[in-house]
């Protein structure tokens, strides 16, 4: 696979997840978040359990699944599981209009970890490109401002595990070259925890399952089952900065899914917004091949030239 293509696989995974957004509205029923996060993630665990399964059966014998590989699947589910945890509690001291745009700030907090911590470089159409997206969810938002809240603080804090999240999901997958396994491992450690937490905290029954059936099935098989394995492959070949910024795209879909399904409209300033985020994600797509193509058009130089 290459580069273009796993980020056509990103692209198709913010379609998946813009479209949950919708359903996570009408479709939960009398289940509450953390119990609804909890149980859709086993649900998608469940889904891709038989492909990560074959997988890590074909793998050669002189490339063993270590100790290590193991750690890092439950590290990527407990900082997808922090993240959500995180993002959740904070929804509930603050204003969806806040959480929204500041749980964006994982898109610049990518690449921004990747050249520190990890030391990856990244191309420099990364940044404007972090830059635009984040601008374009500020305004997709509706916010005029942001007045922070102690909510506020939980949604930014989320907003780091994300970007961690993303960025550990790639070295995983390439790690292990086994993106299924670590898909469905960290379905698996996150809705455990989930269900944990959810039991404890909402105690849900048996009603309330029911009555979000159609909920968990969407959100559990396509969002979690098929968004994020689609995440987990595709990282395998592309920068995790690119994913971040393509992966935002979420935002879009989630509102031309609203105007499709929900009847909600768009105003002039936030097909703006939606503007700024798709022109990020093209100068991240093709700046980085024209440089590569102006190299390849240009004369090559003597042995004398030096």
């Amino acid at each position: 696979m290459n580069r273009l293509q796993a980020n056509a696989l990103l692209m198709l995974a913010a379609i998946v997840w813009g479209s949950t957004f919708v359903v996570q509205q009408v479709g939960t029923g009398e289940l509450k978040t953390i119990s609804f996060t909890g149980i859709r993630m086993l649900v998608g665990a469940c889904f891709v359990l038989p492909l990560a399964f074959a997988q890590f059966r074909k793998r050669p014998a002189h490339e063993p699944f270590t100790r290590g590989h193991w750690l890092g699947i439950i590290a990527t589910g407990l900082v997808l599981f922090t993240a959500a945890a995180l993002q959740q509690y904070g929804i509930f001291h603050t204003t969806v209009t806040n959480a929204g745009f500041l749980t964006a700030l994982y898109v610049p907090l990518v690449p921004v970890i990747s050249l520190l911590v990890l030391r990856r470089r990244v191309h420099w159409s990364v940044w404007p490109a972090s830059i635009c997206c984040l601008f374009g969810t500020y305004i997709m938002s509706g916010a005029e401002r942001i007045d922070l809240k102690v909510g506020d603080i939980w949604v930014i804090m989320s907003s780091f595990f994300w970007a961690c999240h993303v960025i550990l999901v790639g070295t995983m997958a390439v790690r292990t070259r086994a993106p299924l396994v670590v898909a469905c491992g960290q379905f698996l450690i996150c809705g455990l925890c989930g269900v944990a937490l959810g039991l404890m905290v909402e105690q849900p029954s048996l009603a309330d399952v029911r009555s979000g059936l159609f909920g968990i099935l969407y959100a559990g098989l396509l969002s979690t089952g098929i968004g994020f394995t689609l995440q987990a492959v595709a990282q395998r070949f592309t920068h995790e900065a690119d994913a971040a910024i393509i992966l935002s795209s979420e935002t879009v879909f989630a509102a031309l899914c609203g105007y499709l399904f929900l009847g909600e409209r768009l105003s002039r300033l936030e097909v703006l917004g939606a503007v700024l985020i798709f022109a990020g994600i093209m100068a991240v797509q093709l700046l980085p091949l024209m440089r590569g193509k102006a190299r390849e058009l240009s004369p090559k130089s003597s042995p004398d030239s030096g």
